[in-house]
């Protein structure tokens, strides 16, 4: 018996002493609070920038390391806005993003790489146009704060460089001095402010 009550106290020690893990919490995206946007060259010599009008997503985390986040977030492809009436148009329809077939940009990610602080690769799938292709987005994450009704917010930069070819957005025309109307490289970049549920 004394054998027994040695090993039941040794045990129960050990356990009070394990860390305790916390577990992962969903946050979700503030859509009123975050934007998604994009850059683009044009002509070769000007950059071009635009957004889209609503993004929602979710986050998976557990509000301490970086390496637990398992997010993802669906774009509304037909609020694009580049201040332009006609530009928007055009990029609505089947020679860019098609969003009559194709109304939403979804990215869902895989895994977490190279944490350094607040700072950390996210890999994941976007999906454009029905084509779905692996990117890297670098984030940036900010200190979770209380909001004004006391609830959990964090912030966080997600930028990222994709081609647009990759995901059959091939439009374009060729300068009769040379170069292309539009540039395949696209610069993205996601500012999010996430609240914890519950």
């Amino acid at each position: 018996m004394k054998f027994v009550r040695t090993s039941f106290a040794a045990a129960a020690a050990l356990a009070l002493a394990a860390p305790v893990f916390a577990q992962p919490a969903t946050w979700d995206v503030d859509s009123a609070h975050s934007a998604s946007q994009f850059a683009v060259k044009h002509l070769m010599v000007s950059t071009v920038r635009g957004q889209f009008g609503k993004t929602a997503g979710s986050v998976q985390w557990d509000g301490q390391d970086y390496k637990t986040v398992v997010a993802e977030a669906t774009i509304d492809a037909t609020t694009i806005d580049t201040r332009e009436p006609k530009r928007n148009e055009h990029l609505k329809s089947a020679d860019f993003f098609d969003v009559a077939r194709f109304p939403t940009i979804t990215f869902k990610s895989t895994r977490v790489e190279g944490v350094s602080g607040n700072r950390f690769k996210l890999v994941g799938d976007l999906t454009m146009r029905g084509v779905t292709k692996e990117v890297v987005l670098d984030v940036e994450a900010t200190p979770v704060v209380k909001g004004t009704r006391g609830e959990s917010r964090v912030g966080a930069s997600a930028t990222g460089r994709i081609d647009r070819q990759d995901f059959g957005v091939s439009w374009n025309r060729t300068l009769d001095a040379g170069g292309l109307v539009v540039a395949d490289e696209v610069d993205i970049v996601l500012d999010l402010e996430l609240v914890k549920r519950g």
